[in-house]
């Protein structure tokens, strides 16, 4: 490379159009040699990728495949949601539409407590929200919960396997919401061995123990590679 040029810019686009997701994921690669966007700061038509997968994997695959054929760039989605025990994993691979298709944050979350509701009615005059949440926090029957994350990595111009990992943040769902950060149902989970939800949290705090960063601490060394091996070819070109 000739003295002064400009370093060859690695770009990765990330599959998304959540706003919360893209600002958590621009802050997790930030100390990377990387040019962060969003699909939808380069395309002006991004792809519609039907979210059909009956996995949080098919789904973040399809969605990295998909923008990486669009954009010929490094492609990087996230599945993820939220799965509570007394509903059998839901709302699973449908968090992000458990009321309805174009559900709001605060529609999933009211969807969330009526049918926690059904399955656990609460009592009137009962023990007080802080010792509620202490008692889920020990793991109550029923009110165990997980976030989690699959990060899909797509390189359109390597030969190999999309690379795929996941990430899981442990808790238990209060019935009052608590906190102003984050999104989604960040102010229903109760992070274990914190003592908050996770929209309590700072986006610092967050981004430690959260299932996209326990997901991003995988996928850091298949990045760091993937840079590596463009900087050698880049320098062999000279």
């Amino acid at each position: 490379m000739n003295a002064g040029a400009r370093p060859y810019p690695n770009r990765l686009v990330v599959a998304t159009h959540n706003r919360g997701k893209l600002e958590e994921l621009r802050a997790l690669l930030a100390d990377l040699p990387l040019e962060v966007h969003g699909v939808g700061e380069l395309l002006a038509d991004p792809p519609l990728v039907v979210e059909d997968g009956a996995t949080f994997a098919e789904n973040a695959l399809k969605k990295a495949r998909a923008v990486a054929r669009a954009t010929n760039m490094l492609s990087l989605a996230d599945d993820s949601g939220l799965e509570v025990d007394a509903l059998q994993g839901r709302p699973g691979v449908r968090s992000a539409r458990f009321a309805h298709e174009r559900a709001t944050d605060a529609e999933n979350n009211a969807a969330l407590l009526a049918a926690l509701e059904a399955l656990v009615p609460s009592a009137d005059g009962a023990a007080s929200d802080a010792d509620h949440v202490s008692t889920i926090i020990a793991g109550e029957r029923g009110l165990t919960a997980r976030f989690r994350c699959v990060l899909a990595l797509v390189d359109p111009f390597a030969a190999g396997a999309p690379s795929i990992v996941e990430g899981a943040c442990e808790g238990a769902i209060t019935r009052t919401p608590r906190g102003s950060g984050g999104f989604g149902y960040d102010p229903l989970f109760v992070v274990r061995d914190e003592g908050k939800t996770m929209a309590e949290l700072g986006a610092d705090a967050k981004n430690r123990v959260s299932h996209r960063a326990r997901a991003f601490a995988g996928l850091r060394p298949v990045l760091e590679r993937v840079l590596a091996e463009r900087a050698d070819a880049v320098a062999r070109l000279g």
